[in-house]
């Protein structure tokens, strides 16, 4: 009889022991989906937050109406999107980055397209201006032997002395390896039209024909190019006329004009770097960096 009531006293033991962990399982399992859940809509309603402050210090940069503020603050969530479509998108597809991020894209898929849609409106036209945008696109294709004859053809009609004709000319007859011609033809230019002298693009197209002639006034046309830079290429390129001169203060020269790239690079907004990048490149790795 003993023996029979310890048995059922195990058994009963057993059984409670066995419901109480199912209890506490239970109540551990609700309490980890209720903690779970906590942290999760805290999570929510941080990242609400963060992308509403994200915004409202582009509203503020921007200088954008007061009350987007406003908006972002009482109703996070929703203003932030409304925000997002409404000033934020736009404004990002007519950034800087933006365009050339279109751009390349459209380079990658298409690299033809400008090209075509050229030359189906010089068939359609054949006119001077649309003769010049065709050999643009020719050249910007790499096509520089094409491109020159559009060129070469356009400068012998009336339209011969045009400054955007003969700076078009130029560039073709640089990229075709014909330092020469590229030197007097910009020379003409400076000739119908001087302010272009102290203008970048044929400022430094000029010291650069005359560089690759090792001609004199090289040194001359660098320093203007310089007054007139829009970017670190010309005294980039400068740099690299020095380096390669025999004259130990020409090489210093150099270096410095190195390390002011590098150091002014610290100070560019991120669309400077970006339009820079391949004359930092080059200052740094002239450096050693």
């Amino acid at each position: 009889m003993i023996r029979e009531y310890n048995e059922i006293a195990e058994q009963v033991g057993s059984r409670f022991c066995h419901n109480c962990v199912l209890a506490f399982r239970q109540r551990a399992c609700d309490n980890a989906t209720h903690l779970t859940f906590s942290q999760m809509r805290f999570f929510g309603i941080s990242l609400h937050v963060i992308i509403a402050l994200f915004f409202a210090v582009h509203a503020v940069r921007t200088q954008q109406n007061m009350y987007w503020l406003l908006v972002l603050f009482l109703f996070p969530g929703l203003g932030s999107v409304v925000y997002f479509f409404a000033i934020y998108l736009p404004g990002l597809r007519q950034s800087r980055g933006a365009r050339a991020a279109t751009r390349a894209i459209s380079q990658l898929v298409d690299p033809n397209r400008a090209v075509r849609e050229a030359r189906m409106d010089f068939d359609r036209a054949p006119t001077v201006a649309n003769r010049m945008r065709l050999g643009a696109a020719l050249l910007d294709a790499g096509n520089a032997a094409e491109a020159l004859g559009h060129y070469q053809a356009a400068a012998s009609g009336p339209f011969s002395s045009d400054p955007a004709l003969l700076q078009g000319l130029a560039r073709v007859y640089f990229a075709s390896g014909d330092a020469s011609s590229t030197q007097s033809t910009l020379e003409k230019l400076f000739t119908v039209h001087p302010l272009a002298r102290q203008q970048a693009e044929p400022a430094l197209l000029y010291a650069r024909a005359l560089a690759a002639m090792n001609a004199p006034g090289t040194r001359a046309a660098f320093e203007t190019a310089l007054t007139s830079a829009s970017d670190a290429a010309p005294r980039c390129l400068y740099a690299d006329w020095l380096a390669a001169q025999p004259d130990e203060a020409d090489r210093q020269r150099a270096r410095e004009l190195y390390a002011e790239i590098v150091h002014d690079a610290r100070h560019w907004p991120r669309h400077a770097r970006e339009h820079n990048s391949v004359w930092l490149q080059r200052a740094q790795a002239a450096l050693g960096q």
